[in-house]
């Protein structure tokens, strides 16, 4: 908008352009008048004579227009005054006549042809100053109102407001004219002080401007360069966005520089400070603007995705500690000698891209919450508190407060999808999955447990967020609202574990599913929580082990009482352990299917499952030897160890990671 204003004041200003206008003005007065009834009343009906007279007269009036400029230099003061004298007497003599004659109404014509020699004088304002055209500007205007007035008296509103007009835009020649209003000196003295002006304005206001965005395009054409040594400068992590000032006046030539300030200090005198702020402005925001959103946050004609929150920290960083620094820098070296405040005139720089930025960070919060957004949103509130800072160095009231505004809503939804967080976790499509048939680690498990460890990993920030802005007051010193929140996860996660293990018809399977995940979790989390959680992991493997193996140990059992000779007891014993070796294989053939998460499970439960069978199992083959009289070699301890030892397969899971590998490929339990 404002190079359209400086390009209107620009033809407003130029000779050439109003020559035209004068002699289209004079044509148009000159053609109306002669069909008005103004010039019936003076001069009667028209003739060949007067058509001829005419029409040379007005001939050289054209001429006299189109060709002012070309006698203006060549004036003296008396030539002035007599011009001035000649016109006063034509109009004199010409307002006598009119007054005298004309009793009536004037015609539209006469009204056409007044304003049409107003404007033509107002030309002429424009093309010389030899002291007449103003007053004839004043006399034509003076006409027009008048004869509006004996039209009807509420019609010179219009002759006044358009007289106005004209004064107005009269008014702003003054700058463009002030040397010729210099008082009458000698030839050589008027010469010296033509050049001094000329050298003052660069000539003329267009050859002016047009030096200003030659300026402006040479700045502008290291953009590019600057554009690469950035992207270079800060390639690689986000979170290393060095401070840097200087950056952009030391990529800039100083020549360049020097020439835009000179350009802009004329400009400045010649009475077009707030234009040629406003150009600056405008050509300077937007190559911010492509920069940080298109080129660092690579948005272009995309929308703002989820995987640009990286990009977003980055191009925040640049842009506060390394871009917006700089164009301040660069800003006050060019407008030095400028009187505007440069506080505002700097925001109007960087206010489109920074809101843009701040917006942004809104829309991406404003999504649906969910549990790995909540770490994301995290990031923006660490990003702008680290920022804040740099926002009250550099900018306004209402920008900062703006960003202030931003990093707050931050806060309090990172803080209510924390507060939702036990159940976000498991609104995923893993969670939906009934369980392994093996009792192996549920994909829900593994992915839970993921963004439990990623809140541990956050937990500074997070509990910043729950002490800025809380919901609920703390039960007491020392108290973490943190711990808490977690305390409240983890026995959500048992429920729901507890509920997947209903699908389960065997119990001891159920057990050994609950066993086996919470050994996982516990696993995964055992650098950041204690054993609060994990108290019942004990009580799994004992529930386990007594509803699978506690009927195999059953089976050994015998009275003490019993007598050791009776063929019965000897037929009893062999029975026994017969079912005891039936079932004892067909329970390790069954188990020997299902997985655990690792090798140190595995060996736990197989420690404890033979501290709970061989005590007993060597009981009894002593008991049988004694009884039989033979050596049961058949029945070695050994080769029960040797099974109990390939019970259980390894589950494929990358506990470092927390993400299952080749699920496709097992068999889920139907609900």
């Amino acid at each position: 908008m404002s190079l359209i204003l400086i390009h209107i004041r620009r033809w407003m200003m130029n000779t050439k352009g109003w020559k035209f206008v004068g002699f289209a003005s004079a044509v148009v007065g000159l053609v109306c008048y002669a069909l008005s009834s103004s010039f019936n009343h003076l001069f009667g009906n028209w003739n060949l004579l007067k058509i001829i007279l005419y029409t040379v007269f007005s001939f050289i009036i054209c001429l006299l227009i189109l060709f002012a400029s070309t006698w203006q230099h060549s004036t003296s003061l008396r030539f002035k005054a007599h011009s001035a004298f000649l016109v006063l007497t034509i109009t004199s003599v010409y307002s006598f006549f009119s007054d005298k004659i004309m009793n009536g109404k004037p015609d539209a014509y006469s009204l056409i042809s007044c304003a049409a020699f107003a404007f033509m004088s107002l030309s002429l304002s424009r093309q010389i100053r030899c002291g007449f055209e103003v007053d004839l500007m004043y006399f034509y205007l003076g006409c027009l109102i008048v004869q509006l007035m004996k039209i009807n008296f509420l019609l010179a509103i219009v002759g006044v407001c358009y007289s106005y007009c004209l004064i107005i835009l009269r008014s702003s020649f003054s700058l463009v004219n002030v040397q010729h209003e210099t008082p009458c000196l000698s030839l050589e003295e008027q010469q010296v002080v033509v050049q001094v002006d000329s050298e003052h304005f660069h000539t003329s206001l267009e050859l002016l401007l047009q030096q200003f965005l030659t300026c402006m395009k040479e700045l502008m054409q290291n953009n590019s360069i600057i554009a690469k040594m950035l992207l270079e400068k800060v390639k690689g992590n986000y979170k290393l966005v060095v401070t840097d000032h200087n950056f952009i006046l030391d990529a800039i030539p100083d020549e360049t520089i020097n020439n835009l300030r000179e350009t802009v200090k004329l400009m400045v005198d010649a009475g077009f400070e707030k234009e040629c702020s406003d150009l600056y402005i405008s050509l300077r925001k937007e190559w911010l603007k492509d920069l940080l959103i298109n080129k660092l946050l690579g948005l272009r004609k995309m929308g703002f995705q989820d995987y640009m929150i990286g990009r977003w920290i980055k191009a925040s960083k640049v842009a506060l500690r390394i871009l917006f620094p700089c164009e301040r820098r660069l800003y006050d070296r060019v407008f030095s000698e400028s009187f505007m405040s440069s506080d505002l005139r700097f925001f109007e720089i960087c206010r489109r891209a920074t809101i843009q930025l701040l917006d942004f960070a809104d829309s991406f919060m404003n999504q649906s919450p969910s549990a790995w957004r909540l770490f994301k949103i995290v990031d923006l509130f660490e990003t702008l508190c680290d920022l804040i800072p740099e926002f009250e160095a550099l900018f306004i009231d209402s920008l900062v407060n703006e960003a202030i505004k931003t990093k707050n809503r931050l806060g309090e939804v990172s803080r209510d999808i924390f507060m939702e967080f036990g159940n976000l976790i498991f609104l995923t499509p893993d969670a939906e999955l009934d369980c392994w048939v093996d009792g192996g680690v549920h994909p829900m498990n593994c992915e839970a447990t993921g963004y439990i460890v990623l809140a541990f990993w956050s937990r500074q920030k997070l509990e910043q967020i729950l002490r800025d802005y809380p919901l609920v007051v703390a039960n007491g010193e020392g108290t973490s609202l943190f711990d808490s929140q977690i305390e409240l996860i983890m026995e959500m996660f048992e429920r729901n574990l507890e509920a997947k293990s209903q699908t389960y018809e065997d119990s001891a399977l159920r057990y050994f599913f609950m066993l086996n995940n919470i050994s996982m979790i516990k696993y995964k989390l055992e650098n950041f929580w204690d054993d609060r959680f994990f108290k019942n992991t004990r009580r799994y493997l004992e529930l386990y082990c007594k509803s699978s193996w506690s009927n195999v140990v059953d089976i050994l059992k015998i009275d003490i009482n019993q007598s050791a000779a009776s063929n019965s007891d000897a037929n009893s014993m062999k029975d026994k352990l017969n079912l005891f070796n039936q079932k004892f294989k067909e329970m390790c053939g069954i188990q020997s299917t299902w997985r655990v998460f690792d090798e140190q499970l595995k060996k736990q439960i197989i420690i404890y499952v033979e501290k709970m069978l061989l005590p007993d199992y060597e009981n009894f083959i002593a008991r049988f030897e004694n009884v039989l009289g033979k050596n049961a070699d058949e029945y070695r301890m050994s080769d029960i160890q040797a099974q109990l030892n390939h019970l259980f397969l390894l589950q494929d899971i990358d506990v470092d990671s927390v993400s299952l590998i080749n699920c496709t490929n097992r068999v889920i339990v139907s609900s």
